[in-house]
């Protein structure tokens, strides 16, 4: 939906208010200026694209009628031939709207002003009118103060609506608004001063030269800087193909070192396996050797003997025992009873 606002300059606002303060009746004439459509998209990943249109009317200067009531009839209709002899030298396309000033009246437009504003917006085959309207008032009774009221009006499907103004001053404005505002309607000696010395100045696009070799600079500077953006583009790329190599080729060392591992893992037996006929050939071989036997010590310090090892040792090495030393291991292991038994029998 279009916003429309109207830019007032402060040295227009005050033309006007001089030259009504300056006359004894109401002042109306026409406006003219530049109105410019302005389209902004607002680009968001969260949300669909807004779309703002921004409708301007910049105010450049404005032509009064040297009589009341001498661009329309009672009943609101246009005189034409008035119409041309108002505009004189200026361009039809330039009127931007109407204006009236009516002292010590309120901020609203009467129904002449709305039937006018329509038939003027057809006898000029301009849609888009702007009705600025101005009400002076004095605040002290000697007349030496005033308040100045004005306010615009445009109209959408004959419904008029109240449009905001905003008083153009160069201290008051910022940079942006600045270049958006319009230059004002050149008259006949500044055309004429531009054509006699404007070659020494513009070029034949109507740019200045300086503009001219700066837009060539800029020109050249965004070749190069397409140049170093494929360039970029090319590394960036080469990158990418050394970067999948690079993880390829580690790939393919990691499955290697897995296969190798594998392979000695299976080429190893583990824990050897003990050969028993090899340790019964040992013991028998060299049972009696000290160096392949372990030996138990008692708290004295002395060898305990292996029972299996002493016993056949014993067996082959002692003599058969006889019957004396058998009846004394017999009389040591018999009781003492059985010892007195016997001593009393005998």
């Amino acid at each position: 939906m279009a916003e429309p606002t109207v830019r007032l300059p402060g040295i227009v606002l005050a033309s006007l208010m001089f030259q009504h303060v300056n006359s004894d009746s109401d002042v109306e004439g026409l406006i003219l200026g530049e109105s410019r459509f302005d389209e902004q998209v607002t680009i968001s990943d969260s949300q669909a694209d807004h779309i703002h249109i921004e409708e301007t009317y910049n105010v450049q200067k404005h032509i009064a009628c040297h009589r009341l009531n001498t661009l329309y009839s009672r009943d609101g209709q246009v005189n034409a031939e008035e119409l041309h002899k108002l505009l004189a030298e200026n361009k039809q396309e330039s009127v931007i709207g109407w204006y009236r000033q009516r002292r010590n009246s309120e901020q609203q437009m009467t129904f002449r002003e709305k039937l006018v504003h329509e038939n003027l917006k057809s006898a000029l085959s301009n849609p888009h009118m702007i009705f600025v309207l101005l009400t002076p008032t004095k605040t002290t009774p000697p007349g030496s103060t005033h308040r100045m009221e004005y306010s615009a009006f445009i109209s959408r499907s004959r419904h008029f609506m109240n449009v905001p103004v905003l008083i153009t001053n160069l201290g008051l404005l910022e940079q942006l608004s600045y270049w958006k505002v319009s230059a004002p309607c050149s008259a006949a000696g500044y055309s004429l001063t531009m054509k006699k010395h404007g070659s020494k100045f513009f070029c034949s696009s109507g740019l200045l030269k300086e503009v001219n070799e700066v837009n060539k600079m800029n020109d050249s500077l965004q070749v190069e800087l397409q140049k170093t953006c494929r360039d970029v583009e090319e590394s960036e790329r080469l990158v990418e193909m050394l970067q999948t190599e690079v993880s390829a080729l580690r790939t393919k060392l990691r499955e290697r070192q897995q296969s190798e591992s594998g392979k000695e893992s299976a080429a190893d037996p583990g824990e050897p396996r003990k050969n028993r006929l090899l340790q019964e050939a040992v013991r028998a071989l060299l049972a009696s050797s000290p160096l392949f036997h372990t030996q138990t010590l008692t708290l004295q310090g002395l060898p305990v003997p292996d029972h299996t090892d002493d016993i056949s040792t014993t067996a082959r090495e002692a003599p058969p025992p006889s019957a004396t030393n058998c009846r004394k291991r017999l009389r040591e292991m018999l009781p003492e009873k059985e010892r007195k038994r016997r001593r009393s029998k005998s």
